[in-house]
């Protein structure tokens, strides 16, 4: 039972996040100018394997503010 709540923290906590972040398909695109060799994809797959639950959240909050400022205003 130990060895099961381990391996459903592990799954919790790094499998899934790395998995959502690598099948998203709604991916930023990476600026012409940019010097940076990854795409951002991959500088997100590597926040999350590195900071686990808290890059994922990162990546949450990432994508959600991407989504509201790039919406017009209904008024408007």
């Amino acid at each position: 039972m130990d060895a099961l709540i381990g391996w459903a923290i592990f799954a919790v906590t790094f499998v899934f996040p790395l998995l959502h972040v690598a099948l998203t398909r709604d991916m930023m695109t990476r600026p012409d100018d940019g010097a940076c060799p990854f795409s951002p994809r991959a500088g997100w797959l590597v926040l999350v394997l590195f900071l686990g639950p808290i890059g994922w959240l990162m990546f949450i909050h990432a994508r959600h503010r991407r989504r509201r400022t790039a919406r017009p205003p209904a008024n408007a």
